[in-house]
């Protein structure tokens, strides 16, 4: 890894740690729609409520997610709320409002903007598909508490930093701040257990 020729914590985590796994995601909808899903619940609620939503869908898709009306979505798991931003992820997607194809060809920046703009997408989850479904290699999700807790370990700080701090350290890893992330969930993993 290029970062722990320029950061010795990074090389030391390498060495202790080893490797993280590489992650990669399909873009589009499935992916974004998961993310809505995800948010606030553990991994195994949300695994429970995306296999209800697969049945009841019988396939993934803007159409299938618009078939179902909010009492088979509030069935499947999900609030009031998470339901409004599930169709409304639906409805941009069919209406052309969001070109999610488009997005793979433009600046960081502007597809964070863009997905924000949806409601049920927030910067962390904008960040977090332009690493795992996009692929970008110095995508930064500042505010994920994981990886404050894990630069707080990593640099051996006495108090974790907040988002601004997170940020001022992790300028050093440009433009590879992507895997610099990886590496921080992994080694907030490696020294949690």
């Amino acid at each position: 890894m290029a970062l722990a020729a320029t950061d010795p914590d990074v090389a030391r985590a390498l060495d202790e740690a080893g490797p993280p796994a590489l992650r990669r995601n399909r873009a589009g909808f499935e992916t974004l729609l998961r993310a809505i899903v995800s948010q606030q619940i553990s991994k195994a609620a949300a695994a429970t409520v995306w296999e209800r939503l697969e049945r009841a869908t019988r396939g993934i898709a803007p159409e299938s997610v618009l078939a179902l009306d909010e009492d088979a979505l509030r069935a499947a798991g999900l609030s009031h709320r998470k339901a409004g931003y599930v169709r409304g992820l639906a409805e941009s997607v069919m209406t052309g409002a969001i070109d999610l194809d488009g997005l793979a060809r433009r600046p960081d920046a502007e597809v964070v903007a863009e997905l924000v703009r949806l409601r049920g997408i927030g910067r962390w989850s904008a960040e977090i598909y332009l690493l795992f479904a996009l692929g970008r290699p110095d995508a930064f999700p500042a505010d994920d508490l994981a990886l404050m807790i894990g630069a707080q370990r990593l640099k051996r700080l006495a108090a974790r930093p907040d988002r601004g701090g997170l940020s001022e350290i992790a300028e050093a890893w440009r433009p590879w701040r992507g895997p610099a992330a990886l590496l921080l969930w992994h080694y907030y993993t490696w020294t949690g257990r």
